[in-house]
């Protein structure tokens, strides 16, 4: 990887609509080995021995930059796929602000959970 390609800036905001669109590749291209909550410990991971980051930790991305995210998404690594021929730069960047996103999430609950609604407030009885 080269110095430019680890200091690319993320153009792609991570948006409600663009976390959704990154979430349908991830359950598509990703899910299978790094698990549907990011965990790294899916079935087909277990199966082929693989050592997968838990994206749930914020350790696990903290020393990276967007651009070296963007990159191994992009090009692959040891035995993950390139994607960088089947979708758009800003869907890799979406992805980008997905997996940093599976670290935000509350304990326990899974990243693609829809967030709590507040209780509706009956208007008082006269």
């Amino acid at each position: 990887m080269a110095p430019e390609d680890v200091q690319r800036r993320n153009p792609v905001k991570a948006t409600p609509e663009s976390l959704a669109q990154a979430r349908r590749v991830y359950q598509y291209d990703c899910a299978m080995c790094h698990g549907e909550d990011g965990s790294g410990k899916s079935d087909l991971a277990q199966d082929m021995k693989l050592s997968l980051p838990d994206w749930r930790d914020p350790a696990s991305v903290a020393g990276k930059t967007d651009g070296e995210l963007f990159y191994i998404i992009s090009n692959g690594k040891d035995h993950m796929m390139a994607i960088q021929d089947r979708h758009k730069p800003e869907v890799r960047w979406s992805l980008v602000n997905l997996v940093r996103s599976f670290s935000k999430q509350q304990p326990g609950k899974p990243a693609n959970a829809p967030a709590p609604t507040k209780p509706r407030e009956e208007p008082p009885k006269q």
